[in-house]
């Protein structure tokens, strides 16, 4: 495996086939992958803020939001992953588990079941988990939960202010959090999120 392909340990590796899906040519390293998914990121996140009331809790959304952050990097961009990863659901399920989270969402909204941050923070939470897409799934759970932030009228979060690319303290923290949110412990997360 190639330094472009190579994740941090506790990433997501892509199969041979996502691979193939990379659509830039000039994209051979690392650096130049996380330059182009940086900058497509950034593209997403204009599109989604300037947008004025989109239908924010619903499949198509977080589909259409993940192919505006990545469709000019992966051509599967916004397509479920059809193959097990070492975090998530089975892919079968995820089309299911993703309607039941924007349904659920959707009710926490309109019977304002937790405070704006944990509702978001929950929301993230559970898009890391069902992780329905080949790549990108904590980036694109992050702007998930900063648009629900948003819509309620609230500012963005941190996310720990650093870099979650990386192996790094943050990325570690990060990670921890998501383990004990998984076990319905969302006190770290939530933490995590606001510094």
């Amino acid at each position: 495996m190639t330094d472009l392909f190579r994740e941090p340990e506790d990433g997501t590796p892509l199969e041979p086939g996502e691979r193939e899906g990379l659509r830039l040519t000039w994209v051979t390293t690392r650096a130049d992958l996380n330059i182009a998914e940086q900058d497509n990121i950034d593209k997403g996140a204009a599109w989604a803020f300037r947008a004025r009331k989109p239908a924010l809790m619903t499949v198509d959304f977080v589909r259409q939001l993940h192919t505006r952050m990545f469709g000019d990097v992966w051509a599967w961009a916004g397509q479920y992953r059809r193959t097990e990863r070492n975090i998530g659901i089975a892919p079968h399920m995820i089309g299911v588990q993703t309607s039941q989270l924007m349904a659920d969402a959707c009710y926490w909204l309109e019977h304002e079941t937790y405070e704006p941050v944990e509702l978001a923070v929950r929301v993230h939470h559970r898009l890391v988990f069902i992780h329905p897409f080949a790549n990108g799934n904590g980036r694109h759970a992050r702007m998930m939960a900063d648009l629900v932030l948003r819509r309620l009228g609230r500012p963005a979060l941190s996310w720990g202010g650093g870099s979650l690319k990386q192996i790094s303290e943050v990325r570690r923290a990060y990670v921890a959090a998501l383990r004990r949110a998984d076990r319905e412990d969302y006190e770290a997360l939530i933490a995590f999120a606001r510094s």
